[in-house]
């Protein structure tokens, strides 16, 4: 049985308390209350050890994965403070592992215990013990060993403190996430040796260690890159390399607007330039940017900037051609690792940075270093100039080709109309001008292709009367040659609710795909040429309904008569025309003839009644109509047997040709 609605009243405010803000709204915090912000919470862990050794602080962080999805991380830093805090008068464990937002590195840029942290929001440790099923943590520091227990976010315990003797000082801290927040907890061995290469390669000089205990055999891997980035770029590439290995160092300041404090930034650039390695990876305080912002945004405004200039200086841009970042990263290997005091990340998952002073300074940096490589290595700046042009030629021409391919299959689909039977195509491709005249038969067909304007009047003629499309089912409709024939020549598919086994060749309806601007019904003057033309509306009407919504049917209208008087002839669409035509004409003689079927008609008077547009009479099918149009054709052409007898009953006369009668 569903949960009786509560009433939305006062008391219907609710505010999350300690643990609650992230055990029962995890994605907030780590983005995901999945498998992925499971890895975040790893994450967070790790990059405070990370800030340690940063600072100079230990050399080794050991990570181990164990069989019950726990993780226990370890460093050799000073140690958490976790004693008592005479300015906050609380103890600090409590403010570390249970509030969020304490912390110790929130003022980087004023000279705080970290220059250059991961951690700047004082969430992670909380939120993550928050999060846990249980945590334990072990701290030496200060000559004592602190002991702390958690459960389910909660104090486990009072801390326990005894003296420690031994020299070593750090921090392990081991967790087991809590499937009560994550929908998933049991990260994978990939994730921790992707995670933690990255760290080293950031890290120069620092030492991770990974043990998985996963599994029968226990596993040990080791990342460590003396040089760091430098390192990691030259075992990535190898001897594939069209230029030497560069490395561009920045220590500078910048800020992020005009009246906001300056701040600093250091950045590691190491890059060079393959046709066989291609590799673009930003670091920031250590953390790996996958969604790159600012850095990226700096990389492709220099790159594009000055390899574009250095092709216009030396004249080897052939016409209209212009390099795209798209080129040069095809052949670029680049990494930067850049810290800065401030620091300004996407969300708390620190995938991103959008700081603009990073981005401008790290812009303006780029170009000079570019600019004054290329003068100084002059053969090595043509190497890179004529790969880039080779790529962005490749790209060129492949681009050409799909265009080309996609232009064939447009082609292709174009020419279905031409083997459909006794269709007749006009010269023009471009649907902005293009009619479709549906006529009648294949008499009718003949003197209209005679007096049309083949360069954009094209002619489908309908053999014999099509079926009811109110009458039947979607299966037999498509099963209509004359249908089928019919909405593969409009070209913007059907639109129907259920998927028929019949007609499984033609597409979903999209507007943007009709071949005509006019889709005009042209049938004789008489009660079979009205029969046919009303068919046709249905079947556009139950198909395609946003071509009459659209206003792009219409109606040619045939004169009943033709009244000729000497050499003057006259056309007559009602008998109002008619009469003033005759009283026009006075007492000369003349002729009165009922307009002949189209297939009788000479080509001039088809071309000045039926095709010409500018003497040609349209009748556009209202869109406005359409719920009455479609009322009248349920009641004509539908099931309601009664109703049309009552609706004959009482409006036949008005259709009955009163000029046939004796």
């Amino acid at each position: 049985m569903p949960k009786k609605k509560q009433e939305y009243n006062n008391d219907s405010i609710r505010l999350l308390k300690d643990e609650e803000r992230v055990r029962e709204k995890p994605a907030v915090i780590f983005g995901s209350d999945g498998i992925d912000g499971c890895e975040h919470a790893i994450f967070e862990i790790v990059s405070n050890s990370v800030d340690e050794a940063r600072e100079g602080f230990g050399d080794k962080i050991i990570v181990t994965r164990y069989e019950d999805y726990s993780v226990e991380v370890q460093d050799f830093g000073r140690g958490l403070p976790v004693d008592y805090n005479n300015k906050e008068k609380r103890f600090n464990w409590e403010l570390l592992f249970c509030e969020l937002y304490a912390g110790s590195k929130y003022d980087n840029n004023a000279g705080s215990n970290y220059e250059f942290s991961l951690g700047t929001n004082g969430l992670g440790l909380c939120a993550t013990q928050y999060a846990s099923e249980y945590m334990e943590a072990e701290i030496h520091a200060d000559g004592f060993c602190y002991k702390l227990n958690f459960k389910k976010g909660k104090p486990h315990g009072k801390m326990i403190k005894e003296p420690y003797t031994k020299r070593d000082t750090g921090t392990r801290i081991k967790w087991r996430p809590d499937l009560e927040v994550f929908t998933e907890i049991n990260v994978s061995d990939e994730y921790f040796k992707d995670m933690l290469m990255h760290q080293s390669v950031v890290n120069a000089g620092v030492r991770f260690i990974y043990k998985n205990q996963v599994g029968k055999s226990f596993e040990t891997t080791e990342y460590y890159y003396e040089n760091g980035i430098l390192d990691y770029i030259k075992e990535k590439t190898g001897e594939d390399t069209l230029t030497s290995v560069l490395s561009w160092k920045q220590d500078t300041e910048c800020r992020d607007r005009d009246d906001l404090d300056l701040y600093r930034l250091k950045t590691n650039i190491v890059l060079t330039f393959s046709n066989k390695v291609q590799l673009k990876e930003y670091y920031h305080n250590s953390s790996f940017l996958e969604n790159g912002g600012s850095p990226d945004k700096a990389v492709r405004n220099a790159f594009v900037y000055q390899i574009d200039a250095y092709l216009k200086e030396k004249g080897k841009y052939q016409k209209n051609e212009k390099v795209t970042f798209q080129d040069i990263e095809d052949c670029l290997v680049l990494i930067i690792s850049s810290f800065s005091t401030v620091t300004s990340y996407e969300n708390q998952t620190k995938k991103a940075i959008n700081n603009k002073g990073i981005q401008d300074a790290m812009t303006a940096f780029i170009k000079n270093q570019l600019m004054i490589y290329f003068i100084e290595n002059p053969a090595e700046a043509e190497k890179i100039g004529n790969q880039v042009l080779i790529n962005m030629r490749s790209r060129v021409k492949a681009e050409k080709t799909r265009l080309g391919i996609k232009h064939d299959l447009i082609q292709s689909v174009n020419n279905l109309t031409n083997r459909i039977e006794k269709f007749t195509d006009c010269r023009s491709k471009d649907p902005s001008v293009r009619e479709l005249f549906i006529v009648e038969g294949d008499s009718a067909k003949g003197s209209c292709v005679l007096a049309r304007d083949s360069d954009f009047q094209a002619v489908m003629p309908i053999r014999g009367k099509i079926l009811n499309c109110l009458k039947v089912d979607y299966d037999r409709i498509f099963k209509s040659d004359i249908i089928t024939d019919l909405v593969k020549v409009i070209g913007c598919g059907v639109e129907v609710k259920v998927k028929p086994k019949s007609g499984k060749d033609l597409v979903t309806f999209n507007i943007d795909n009709l071949r005509w601007s006019k889709i005009i019904i042209c049938t004789d003057a008489d009660v079979d040429g009205y029969h046919i033309r009303t068919l046709v509306l249905t079947m556009l009407y139950r198909l395609m309904p946003t071509l009459i919504a659209e206003g792009k049917v219409f109606i040619a209208e045939s004169p009943l008569y033709e009244i000729t008087c000497g050499d003057e002839v006259w056309f007559a669409y009602s008998e109002s025309e008619k009469a003033e035509a005759i009283s026009k004409i006075g007492d000369k003689k003349y002729t009165i003839q009922r307009s002949k079927g189209l297939g009788e008609n000479d080509p001039d008077m088809m071309s000045l009644t039926t095709m010409n547009p500018a003497t040609r009479r349209l009748i556009k099918v209202n869109p406005s109509l359409a719920e009455e149009t479609a009322a009248k054709f349920d009641l004509l052409l539908g099931d309601n047997l009664q109703g049309r007898k009552d609706y004959i009953s009482e409006n036949g006369h008005r259709y009955i040709d009163i000029t046939d009668l004796s």
